[in-house]
């Protein structure tokens, strides 16, 4: 075995997170700070519209924080033994959101509940619900992987259940991000591939029914493909982000002097954040935010990698399952933008305005940090 491969196995000891990851995570919301700010002074009423905006976010990052700092120190254990409990009360929640009279409506979409100073998206938690629940299902069945029921079958029947309630929302970008996720961890934890392929076949014409079925996402997908034809009206929100990114060129406008953001480019606190930050930071801003999301792919993997070799499997899984919910959104987030996909409703991890997602992905990064303390405490046993 090489230097480098005893390196990338030595357990770890003496510290409960990791350093790297850390700083990061904390540079995205650093980032996201500067950056909410600049997009809500030219949306929100000028500056002092802007400041108040930007309280906000900072509550919402101080309450994800506390959420993280309070998940990653409930031992991992907990997780495992809790997780389809969790998964019934998200879809408790999911139910709750499509009831008139609690489920609070937003231009046509039942997704939040008031919880007083806040509104929140039950959807959001439901992505990281899914993970710890296929994590502890593929762990559970490790020895009957091969199973077409066991690998395919039963989680799928779970993930399309909740992907249903999703729909009702209705809430297509969450949808395909869970079934992303899905289908990711499904191949790291061994399941054939041709099922895989199978199962990726029927989610393309379920999706493509989808489309069909509703005449709002036909549109989108027609404005996708050629958002030109109607650049005022259905194309509207793609063509204003496509000139916001194509006016940044290599070194951006400057801070703070985007024109797209000045109630050209609708929600550009959070749909449309990247559109924002290629404007007035160019590319060079765009590639250092994509490399703070491979640090923390590199990391989450890293430490999935540890985790697996010190016979954490959930653990292990747990941290695939989280790093590639967060690298999955944001690539879907910057495909938005760029016109790669059609337009949805999809925040950027640890950068959006948006109480609920900064909630939910600092949970996320709590647990990747219990899989480090858990891992940790196996080290220390063993020495």
């Amino acid at each position: 075995m090489t230097s480098t491969a005893l390196f990338l196995h030595m357990p770890i000891r003496g510290r409960t997170a990791d350093p790297i990851l850390l700083l990061a995570v904390g540079g995205l919301l650093a980032f996201s700070t500067v950056m909410v700010f600049s997009a809500a002074i030219g949306t929100h009423g000028g500056v002092a519209e802007g400041f108040k905006l930007l309280l906000k976010h900072l509550f919402s990052i101080g309450l994800a924080l506390t959420l993280g700092v309070l998940a990653a120190s409930i031992p991992l254990q907990f997780w495992q033994r809790a997780n389809r409990w969790l998964l019934g009360f998200g879809a408790l929640l999911l139910i709750l959101v499509l009831i008139p009279g609690i489920g609070h409506e937003v231009n046509g979409s039942s997704r939040w509940l008031s919880l007083g100073v806040m509104r929140f998206q039950p959807s959001e938690l439901m992505k990281v619900l899914v993970v710890l629940f296929l994590a502890d299902h593929f762990v559970r069945h490790a020895q009957a992987i091969d199973s077409f029921r066991v690998s395919i079958i039963e989680p799928t029947a779970v993930v399309g259940i909740l992907g249903a309630l999703l729909l009702l929302e209705p809430d297509l970008g969450c949808t395909a991000v869970i079934m992303m996720t899905t289908l990711g961890l499904m191949f790291l934890s061994g399941t054939r591939l041709r099922y895989i392929l199978g199962a990726i076949a029927v989610a393309v014409c379920a999706v493509v029914v989808l489309i069909l079925a509703a005449p709002y996402r036909l549109q989108r997908v027609s404005s996708f493909l050629d958002p030109w034809a109607d650049p005022y009206g259905s194309g509207f929100q793609l063509v204003q982000a496509l000139i916001a990114l194509g006016s940044g060129e290599w070194f951006g406008v400057g801070l703070g002097a985007s024109v797209q953001k000045l109630f050209y480019l609708p929600h550009a606190s959070n749909d449309f954040l990247v559109a924002v930050i290629g404007e007035e930071l160019g590319l060079l801003g765009l590639i250092l935010l994509l490399g703070l999301y491979a640090v923390i792919l590199w990391r989450v993997f890293r430490l999935a990698r540890q985790a697996a070799y010190a016979g954490e499997l959930f653990g292990a899984r747990v941290a695939q399952g989280i790093g590639l919910l967060v690298v999955v959104q944001a690539l879907f987030h910057f495909a938005v933008n760029l016109g790669v996909v059609p337009t949805k409703g999809l925040t950027l991890p640890l950068m959006s305005y948006g109480g609920s997602s900064m909630l939910v992905h600092g949970l996320a990064i709590g647990l990747v940090i219990a899989v480090q303390q858990s891992l940790s405490k196996t080290a220390s046993r063993g020495h």
